[in-house]
């Protein structure tokens, strides 16, 4: 595989482009060596003020704009780039990349695989197109899918898959975690 080019990031669904969690990915992956460029973007939700986060096809056509745009400021195609962020924008990374938009990999954090208390309601119905290398960072008491339940689902996709758990529930909170996050974000892309 082609070295990534770059990583756009976006955040979970109660946050913006700002938080804690992303910029020690940014951090750690700009100290890396060779440094990976990181661009933290929100979604138009966000941008224009609202709480309520927007539906997939308004979200996944903002990926694809920022995506392709990104891209071609680094002078590369969008399969050079590595897409991923925190729950909601992970997941819509995931199904930005299940719908046909290319790129180098997905870096899924706290993936939520169904809504708190309601595991009868998995959101995987897109994990067989996903053909790019993944990563799952996820929390041993994630309430929004447990270790069981990822491993369980992630079996349906095709491309290879890396999960990491790490001690902690949905939320990233604490210098430490976000560290431990970074790291293997980091080391994960070494390995591609």
């Amino acid at each position: 595989m082609t070295t990534p080019a770059g990583l756009l990031l976006t955040p979970g669904a109660g946050a913006n482009r700002d938080s804690p969690a992303l910029v020690t990915v940014e951090r750690t992956l700009s100290d890396a060596e060779p440094p990976l460029p990181v661009r933290r973007v929100d979604f138009p939700y966000r941008l224009e003020g609202r709480r309520m986060p927007d539906r997939a096809p308004v979200a996944v056509a903002h990926l694809r704009a920022a995506a392709t745009a990104w891209a071609d400021e680094l002078g590369v195609p969008t399969d050079r780039l590595l897409l991923g962020g925190r729950s909601y924008g992970g997941r819509m990374c995931s199904m930005a990349v299940a719908e046909g938009l290319p790129a180098a990999g997905l870096v899924l954090l706290s993936y939520p695989l169904h809504p708190p208390g309601r595991p009868e309601s998995f959101r995987v119905e897109h994990f067989g197109q996903i053909e790019v290398p993944t990563l799952f960072v996820s929390g041993d008491k994630d309430q929004f899918g447990t270790p069981g339940e990822l491993a369980e689902h992630v079996a349906a996709i095709p491309g290879p898959v890396t999960t990491v758990t790490l001690s902690g529930a949905h939320d990233m909170r604490g210098v430490a975690r976000e560290r431990a996050v970074a790291e293997a974000v980091a080391s994960w892309i070494v390995s591609l």
